[in-house]
């Protein structure tokens, strides 16, 4: 868990560290915030040690975008995005022994991610550039429902709520960004990676690993209060 602590200080400070470098170095630059709305679908699992057989739970995303750009006259273009989202995550088990269970836990999260924002195109206009989003991201869970056909039938991980509400981990994805007369339009794909657990890891415990995984496909409307 220390180590995990570290690698996400670590990312933190390197993303300023990086956006701070690329705003000193811009010898012409043109400042750019935009703020929007974003929505998308999350197919979400957990990575659990002992492994728990999974498909894939699905379930929805959306949230307030707020992003600052500084444009410079060269192939690539880097910012900063800031999210506040609505997040719905948890696990499907894949039950094979005849029985006819199901269960599935839904797990709703408030999620922050700070990314750093890079871009490749044309840098003015109307058109289309391509884009990648990297960071860390933090989590507040909010919320949590199980579903099972059979609750007469125990695991250990049945009937067990959450026991960390503070998520933590990594994300990334890109896409593309179309922009008009009317706004920005951002499709994008990303995957999230989480570095800490829900269930207790100590020793004594069941599980050694507990950490949210997913895969999002989003789409994010942005438009500019200053170009």
């Amino acid at each position: 868990m220390i180590k995990k602590t570290y690698i996400f200080i670590v990312l933190c400070i390197a993303l300023w560290l990086n956006v701070s470098t690329a705003n000193a170095q811009l010898q012409e630059q043109k400042h750019n915030f935009s703020i929007g709305l974003s929505g998308g679908v999350n197919f979400g699992n957990v990575d659990f040690s002992p492994r728990i057989k999974q498909g894939y739970l699905v379930g929805p995303q959306a949230g307030f975008t707020a992003r600052y750009i500084s444009e410079k006259y060269f192939s690539m273009i880097c910012g900063i995005q800031a999210e506040v989202n609505y997040s719905r995550r948890g696990w499907k088990e894949v039950i094979e022994d005849g029985s006819g269970d199901s269960y599935h836990r839904s797990m709703d999260y408030i999620e922050i991610p700070l990314l750093a924002h890079m871009a490749f195109g044309k840098e003015y206009g109307n058109g289309a550039r391509f884009i990648l989003n990297l960071g860390p991201q933090v989590g507040f869970l909010i919320g949590e429902k199980e579903t099972h056909a059979m609750p007469s039938m125990q695991k250990e991980q049945y009937g067990k709520a959450a026991e960390n509400s503070f998520d933590y981990g990594l994300i990334g994805g890109g896409g593309v960004e179309i922009r008009t007369g009317i706004g920005h339009f951002l499709l994008e794909g990303r995957y999230y990676f989480g570095l800490s657990d829900f269930f207790n890891s100590t020793k004594k415990d069941y599980f050694s690993r507990s950490a949210h995984t997913y895969i999002c496909g989003k789409i994010t409307y942005l438009f500019d209060i200053t170009k």
